[in-house]
């Protein structure tokens, strides 16, 4: 059976990917022009035909798109964003969550069954202040991702500019409020994080960098575990303009037992492209440990994303050449073997549908 993968980019259209699993092939279903850059894709909570992305722009917006069963889109409904940029959405229960980058504005707006299935009028959002010392990159807030905790009702955005990952539950009249959040190194950048076991992991990417923590319910406090390089064997003198993206932990199953961090990285200058690291997370409480590193074939690797039964495929694409590879798990996880491939323009994000 093939698997349908909606992959966003840096261009003006998502495309409807499929893989066969069988022939080890990818395949070009359809493309779908939304606008600028629909980098990032979130499924609909109920809905398995809806989904959302946005177009990164100054008056950025929420998009929301409707595939066939050939794998054929449309978009039906759109709405403000609430700020500039939003390159980060999660639509969780009855709402769309969306984090706007440049302009640091969180944004809630209710889910309708009517077209065009965004309440825009009642809409709310919220304006984050920070900054940090890297003065290119850390002038303002800048939230990356909205992620979900995934045994608590609690929302943590990494907040790339102002080098804190924000939490928010929700109050007692289901609104979502500040309740905390976790500090990290000046000019680190926190990207995108993943929870595992109570243990908070983060990636860093303006210093290349994974930190664990421990994480006790909001607004506890935080306790720092371990911080440790993303990359094995780049030079150091080819790390400046290198930075971390994605981090990954696949839920452990009976044909991956043992849980893996995957980190991409991107701009490394050396033959292969960038790298995917593999952490272990058997030992965070003393120390992250990396324990495998693959090369990609990829160039500024940014997004990727498992899927497949057992998780045992991982998509991921290179914005600036590589195209599109799906690269399967091999010795319990610790490793990847590509597969297959397939050309597509400045490929960003992944959704298995």
């Amino acid at each position: 059976m093939a698997f349908r993968i909606l992959v966003g980019s840096y261009t003006t259209d998502v495309y409807s990917v499929s893989f066969d699993p069988d022939a080890l092939k990818l395949t070009l279903e359809s493309t779908l022009t939304v606008g600028h850059h629909p980098s990032w894709i979130t499924p609909h909570p109920t809905d398995p035909s809806l989904f959302f992305t946005g177009a990164e722009q100054n008056e950025g917006k929420a998009l929301v798109l409707r595939y066939d069963a050939e794998g054929k889109g449309t978009v039906v409904g759109d709405a403000p964003s609430g700020g500039a940029d939003p390159c980060t959405l999660l639509a969780l229960g009855t709402e769309l969550l969306i984090g706007n980058y440049t302009s640091g504005h969180f944004t809630t707006i209710p889910l309708s069954y009517e077209p065009p299935h965004l309440v825009a009028s009642q809409s709310a959002v919220v304006h984050f202040e920070g900054t940090g010392p890297n003065k290119e990159r850390q002038e303002s807030s800048h939230p990356h991702q909205i992620y979900q905790h995934p045994t608590r009702g609690e929302l943590l955005i990494p907040d790339l500019g102002a080098d804190v990952t924000r939490r928010f539950t929700k109050t007692a009249i289901g609104e979502w409020a500040p309740n905390g959040e976790v500090q990290y190194k000046a000019g680190s950048g926190p990207r995108h994080v993943v929870v595992h076991n109570d243990i908070l992991y983060t990636v860093h990417e303006l210093t290349n960098e994974l930190s664990a923590h421990r994480l006790p319910p909001a607004p506890e406090e935080p306790t720092h575990l371990a911080t440790r390089s993303t990359l094995l064997s780049t030079p150091p003198e080819a790390r400046s303009n290198m930075f971390a993206a994605e981090i990954l932990l696949p839920t452990p199953n009976a044909s991956f037992s043992t849980p893996y961090i995957y980190v991409s990285n991107r701009n490394d200058p050396s033959p292969g492209d960038d790298t995917i690291a593999v952490f272990s997370t058997a030992d965070a409480e003393d120390g992250l440990q990396l324990v495998g590193e693959v090369r990609s074939g990829l160039k500024h690797l940014r997004g990727m994303h498992f899927g497949g039964p057992d998780d045992r495929w991982l998509i991921a694409g290179g914005v600036l050449g590589g195209g599109v590879k799906v690269f399967e798990r091999v010795d319990d996880g610790q490793d990847l073997k590509e597969v297959a491939s397939l050309e597509l323009d400045a490929p960003t994000g992944f959704l298995w549908i």
